[in-house]
């Protein structure tokens, strides 16, 4: 593992912990925590989150241009790392079929599942403009952060 990423990550972990609070709402929290995100990440054009409500997500907290506001489970990059509760590392959207393109400009994605109460709460998603953006090294390290927000948001 690279132990310069893994340090990096390592510290984003800290800073999530210490600017989030499970006595917020999840709002609040999910707000800042794609602030955090987007400061932290590079080369990235989108970063937030989509929220379940039903058989559907809605856009919540984010960082970028305007975006796509309800995805059906199953549908999109989103929509299927809902409905599979699985991590989607998309290295050209392009090539997925039913992609929806919230922004043409993005040719990569990175979509997280977050699970709270063995229910889908919502995901994180991160776009970026460049293909084969987010390596399996650094889609793990990610998955590790998300688990810290999930226990941050559990109490909520």
């Amino acid at each position: 593992m690279n132990l310069q990423l893994e340090n990096d990550y390592k510290q984003l972990k800290q800073q999530m912990l210490a600017l989030l609070d499970k006595n917020n709402s999840w709002i609040t929290n999910l707000a800042n925590a794609s602030a955090l995100f987007n400061s932290f990440l590079s080369d990235i054009n989108w970063v937030g989150f989509y929220i379940a409500q039903g058989d559907e997500l809605y856009l919540g907290p984010f960082q970028g241009l305007p975006a796509c506001v309800r995805i059906p489970f199953g549908k999109g990059v989103c929509g299927t790392a809902a409905s599979t509760r699985c991590t989607q590392r998309i290295e050209n959207v392009h090539e997925f079929p039913g992609h929806i393109a919230c922004d043409s400009a993005s040719n990569s994605e990175l979509v997280i599942p977050i699970i709270i109460h063995q229910e889908v709460f919502g995901v994180l998603d991160i776009d970026s403009t460049s293909f084969h953006r987010f390596t399996e090294e650094e889609t793990k390290l990610l998955e590790e952060i998300v688990k810290t927000l999930q226990d941050i948001l559990t109490t909520n």
